[in-house]
Order: structure tokens, then C-alpha cells, then sequence
């Protein structure tokens, strides 16, 4: 019953707040963007909803020269902090002082755009537009639009990628770009990549094809199982390749058991577990974090996806060699090892081949 009335005040609020944030919309041009424009981009959420915002914020700051500001959450805000396009992130507190604080941010900043790279609506960031004093406002043409300024389609979530979803919002600042370059912005420190490499090559005497295992993902729905991961390995042993296994620091005795001997080095520094993964030659992960920061090298990536009660595409990695195996059910739990390895073995040889191929 709370729950419902919650439900229903915040669309109350949403409704009142639209209706004082309402914009003639037909006779506000587009602004001129330039070096000095101050643009703020928000994105709240997790690891993995920064990570595919990225490829827009390098894409502005490379076509306009433009400084960029981010807000970020409490999970995801590390993903834009070594980012050298990105002038300065803001960490959002929730709560009324929070709220306070990033309108406090917006108007001594005096930004001058801001923009929502949510690809669905969020209440607070609906709260937050409409409260901003900020004459340009750019968000996805969704159910809360009069809260912007200006707006671009919102492109079919079922057959279009999330990161051209939210690359449609180029077209608010006129640029014009080529797919092939786009790719996620994460940019880990040269001292945790260096780290990585040593890593691998104190755990390996001889340098071989490297192949990355991820048992980890945000939620316990995608962890595969122990039995399973474990015939998966044995499997793989057979070639002659390297082999790493990744782990969150939640499930390190799962990792364990599975096999402690070729565990990497856990850490809470997600910008370690980065460095780690863009070693491999080729990863295997339920996680769509790791999924997306392998594409950066453009790693090929094979996944395990959870595609439950939804329409929406999966999040593929963006411009790169991809295999996955979907279930609709709720877990990864009853998808058989025979249904994982009938695919995940053609596309190990295949990449394991073509490696040596070019070696020869």
C-alpha cells in the first residue's frame, strides 16, 4: 500500500515540476557550442550504465572542445575520473542536501547545458531538470520530454543498441560522426595497466593465447554455478592457452573452488580489475562491465545474458567480435554447460587460430 502511494506522489511531483519547468520549445534555437560552453552530463546507476555513456562525452569533447562536467553516482562515479575529456565529476549524494548541493554545483559552475543520458525516465534526475536553472536542457524524447529543452529520438530499444540510443543526443550539438570510431571511454591508470602485465607475466613462464574467465556480475542471477564453471575450465584446458579467472571480491571462495590457481589478484579498485581484463586475448563473462571495457581493445567477447521480462536489446559490447547465450528465464541457472561450450568452443578456435595464423 506504501508503496503504491510513493509511486503515486512521485508521479504527482513529476506532473508539478513539468508544469513549472515548461519551455517555449518552438522559439529556442539550439545554442552555438564552443570551448567556453560549460555542458553537464548526467549519469546515475552502476558501473555498467557510465561505462556505455562514455563513447557521447569523448565524442562532444573531440568534435566541440567543449568542458564537460559529470554528474555521476556513488557506484559508477570512478568510470569518468581518469577520463582526460572530462573537466570535473560530481558525485551525487541522495537526500534533500544532495539535491541542494547539485543545484548549488549548476549555478556557481554556470553551466550552460546540461543533458540526461538516461535511455529510460529517473525520477530524481526528472526532479533535477526541472528544478536546474539552466536555459538548455537536452534529454531522449521519453514520457517526462517537457522537462527539456530540446529532445532527440528515442530509437527502438528492441532492435537498436543502447550506446546509439544515447548517441542520438550528438545531433543536439550538430555533430556528425562515423560508427567506426566510437568505442567506450575508460581510460584505466598507466600504473594499474603496468601492474596487470606483471601480474600475468610472473603467473605465466611462457606467453601463450590469453583467455579471461569472469564468473562475476552485479547480481547473484548471473552467476553460472561452481559445477558449471568448473567443467567449463577442464574443458578449456585442453589447448594450449593461458588461463585467467576473474572474480568480485564476493565471490572469491567460488572462484576457489572452481580454480585458485589461476585466480587474478581480487581488489575493490574496479581500475585494477580493468587493467587485468584488457590483457586477455579473448574473454568469456556474464558481466556487461567487463564486457564493455574488453571492447576498448576491441577483445572479442563471448557472454551470458539474462534477457527476463524485457524488449530491450542486450547490452553487446559495441564494435567488436561478440557470442553470447541467452536465457529469458529470471537466472543463468539452467543453461546446460553442453549449451555454453556447443558455441563458446567454435569461437575460442576460432580466435585461438587466427592468432597463430598471423604469427606464422
Amino acid at each position: 500500500m506504501l508503496k503504491k502511494f510513493e509511486q503515486s506522489f512521485r508521479k504527482a511531483l513529476i506532473k508539478f515540476l513539468l508544469l513549472i519547468s515548461k519551455q517555449k520549445k518552438n522559439e529556442l534555437q539550439l545554442p552555438s557550442i564552443t570551448p567556453n560552453t560549460k555542458v553537464l552530463f548526467v549519469r546515475l546507476n552502476r558501473i555498467g550504465d557510465a561505462l556505455i555513456s562514455t563513447p557521447l562525452l569523448d565524442l562532444v569533447k573531440l568534435k566541440t572542445g567543449c568542458k564537460i562536467f559529470v554528474l555521476a553516482d556513488q557506484k559508477n562515479h570512478f568510470v569518468f575520473s581518469n577520463n582526460p575529456n572530462i573537466d570535473k565529476v560530481f558525485i551525487f549524494e541522495k537526500g534533500v542536501r544532495g539535491f541542494i548541493s547539485v543545484l548549488k554545483f549548476i549555478q556557481e559552475q554556470q553551466i550552460d547545458i546540461i543533458v540526461d543520458l538516461h535511455d529510460d525516465v529517473s525520477s530524481t534526475v526528472s526532479y533535477l531538470f526541472a528544478l536546474a536553472k539552466v536555459k538548455y536542457k537536452f534529454g531522449l524524447r521519453k514520457s517526462n520530454s517537457e522537462i527539456y529543452s530540446h529532445t532527440v529520438l528515442r530509437i527502438n530499444s528492441s532492435r537498436e543498441h543502447v550506446i546509439d540510443r544515447i548517441l542520438k543526443l550528438s545531433e543536439l550539438f550538430n555533430i556528425h560522426y562515423d560508427k567506426d570510431e566510437i568505442k567506450i571511454g575508460y581510460y584505466p591508470k598507466t600504473e594499474n595497466l603496468i601492474e596487470a602485465r606483471k601480474i600475468i607475466e610472473q603467473k605465466f613462464s611462457n606467453k601463450r593465447f590469453l583467455l579471461g574467465i569472469n564468473i562475476s556480475a552485479g547480481s547473484d542471477a548471473r552467476f553460472w554455478g561452481t559445477e558449471n564453471y568448473k567443467s567449463l575450465f577442464e574443458l578449456v584446458k585442453n589447448y594450449d592457452i593461458n588461463i585467467l579467472l576473474f572474480s568480485d571480491l564476493k565471490d572469491y571462495q567460488k572462484a576457489k573452488s572452481i580454480d585458485d590457481k589461476f585466480i587474478y589478484p581480487l581488489s575493490k579498485d574496479f581500475d585494477k580489475f580493468a587493467s587485468g581484463v584488457l590483457q586477455v586475448d579473448l574473454l568469456f563473462s556474464p558481466d556487461t562491465s567487463a564486457i564493455h571495457i574488453a571492447s576498448i581493445n576491441r577483445i572479442p567477447v563471448f557472454g551470458l545474458y539474462v534477457k527476463y521480462n524485457t524488449e530491450d536489446m542486450i547490452w553487446t559490447p559495441y564494435n567488436t567480435d561478440f557470442d553470447c547465450i541467452i536465457t529469458e528465464e529470471a537466472s543463468l541457472k539452467n543453461i546446460k554447460v553442453e549449451q555454453v561450450t556447443n558455441k563458446f568452443i567454435p569461437f575460442l578456435e576460432k580466435h585461438l587460430y587466427a592468432q597463430r595464423s598471423t604469427k606464422l
